[in-house]
């Protein structure tokens, strides 16, 4: 009981650092000379706003860049119930709400990334047509399957004894 409960402690918080990775990191999508995230794209000597990001044009961004923040934010929040529910709540009845918020922190990460996926070429300004995914976007689709994972297996350890 305890190595697996330490095994799912340790795949938590490593979803969250690759939610903290792909959220902040400026690599979600790169062209020749430069580079894009969520809010800049950056060249070699300065990075600006990404042009018209604040306007309905750009709303795809806007959600993508809110369900990337809430995936980050519930994780953590994740952590810290675990931690509470661990000591507070008898066998039978823990976790429950730690895997409900793990499976909306997947759910979160899944719909950003795939918003990006399909409509990362409608927002971005000409010079950035012609690129590949960075490793940003890489790291969100790789912390989907781990968050959805970690909200399955405190579902599942809810059980053991």
């Amino acid at each position: 009981m305890l190595i697996i409960l330490a095994f799912i402690i340790l795949f938590h918080i490593t979803s969250a650092i690759l939610l903290f990775i792909a959220t902040i990191r400026n690599v979600w999508w790169v062209s020749k000379g430069y580079t894009l995230d969520l809010w800049y794209y950056c060249n070699s000597t300065n990075c600006y706003d990404i042009p018209n990001s604040a306007t309905d044009k750009a709303a795809y961004l806007q959600i993508i860049q809110a369900t990337m923040i809430l995936a980050t934010i519930l994780c953590c929040v994740g952590f810290f119930v675990f931690i509470l529910q661990l000591f507070r709540l008898k066998q039978g009845e823990r976790f429950v709400f730690t895997a409900i918020i793990q499976l909306l922190s997947a759910f979160c990460v899944m719909t950003g990334a795939s918003i990006y996926t399909a409509e990362h070429l409608n927002f971005q300004d000409e010079i950035f047509k012609e690129g590949d995914y960075g490793y940003s976007f890489v790291v969100a689709w790789v912390a989907f399957p781990m968050t959805l994972l970690s909200g399955f297996m405190y579902l599942v350890l809810r059980k053991r004894k």
